[in-house]
């Protein structure tokens, strides 16, 4: 679910593809295969529907997946928000390693596939109404054939995770509080778009909690760091690629060095930090 169904760079329809494909991505796995479940308020336009069918039918292509089942549900008027789409998704796990938390060493380091909050910079703005949506886009994209090259190229990769609600502060912390490991990142290598960095200012939210839905980050040996940086930047998906941070002692904490040489504990918040934006 998310509100507006349609924003700069995607909308709810091709939104719902890249999360399921996403996911499966995340776990090593091929995706193959994905059902669709939609839930329509009486009313919702029909010129509305085609376009977000057509936008799923779209991004599966992209993504190199067929949609093979589905169901559709109306509701009475007032009951649901326009439209809720629900999408779950089979694939096939090919990498020799076993890659999760469990795999997480002393040692590795954390690659960032780019910039972080387009995707929750570019929903805030418009439910603000700041007219940003020619310099602010949604990072929505399907990150399946990106981990795929990654692995292929790559030995040593430990674990993938997406950056989606929570955004990277969440995703990371929650990693170094499951491991048992600390995670230690520089502010300095971690790119944000100006544009984003501004509306954040503006909003008082940090670009580490906002959401993404195009970027990952690759926990992996050192050894293979430069591989992995080289597969993403080769990538337009991947351009903006950086290496951020390192895994450490074993605290289970996030920490990030400050652009100006101090040093924040970044902890899982606490409640829901922005309204469902994917």
């Amino acid at each position: 679910m998310v509100n507006p169904v349609f924003f700069p760079g995607g909308d709810i329809g091709s939104l719902a593809v890249h999360g399921t494909v996403n996911d499966l991505a995340m776990c090593g796995g091929r995706p193959l295969f994905l059902s669709a479940g939609f839930i329509l308020e009486e009313g919702f336009p029909m010129a509305d529907l085609e376009k977000i069918i057509t936008s799923m039918g779209q991004a599966a292509g992209q993504a190199r997946v067929a949609i093979v089942t589905g169901d559709t549900k109306v509701v009475a008027r007032g009951a649901a928000d326009g439209i809720f789409i629900n999408t779950a998704g089979i694939g096939l796990i090919e990498y020799a390693g076993a890659i999760g938390v469990g795999s997480i060493q002393a040692g590795d380091v954390v690659v960032l596939s780019g910039t972080l909050g387009d995707h929750g910079a570019a929903i805030m703005s418009l439910r603000e109404g700041l007219g940003l949506s020619s310099q602010i886009v949604s990072d929505s994209a399907p990150l399946n054939g990106l981990v795929q090259e990654i692995l292929a190229a790559a030995a040593g990769v430990h674990c993938l995770r997406d950056a989606t609600r929570g955004g990277l502060g969440t995703i990371l912390a929650e990693l170094a509080e499951q491991s048992g490991l600390g995670i230690a990142l520089e502010e300095s290598a971690i790119p944000v778009n100006e544009a984003v960095r501004g509306l954040g200012e503006i909003l008082g939210l940090d670009p580490m909690f906002m959401a993404n839905e195009g970027k990952f980050a690759v926990i992996c040996a050192p050894a293979a760091a430069e591989r992995v940086l080289a597969v993403m930047r080769a990538n337009p998906l991947g351009r903006q690629a950086s290496l951020i941070g390192t895994v450490a002692d074993a605290s289970g904490r996030l920490s990030l060095r400050t652009a100006i040489g101090g040093e924040r504990i970044i902890d899982i918040p606490a409640g829901e930090l922005l309204p469902r934006i994917c």
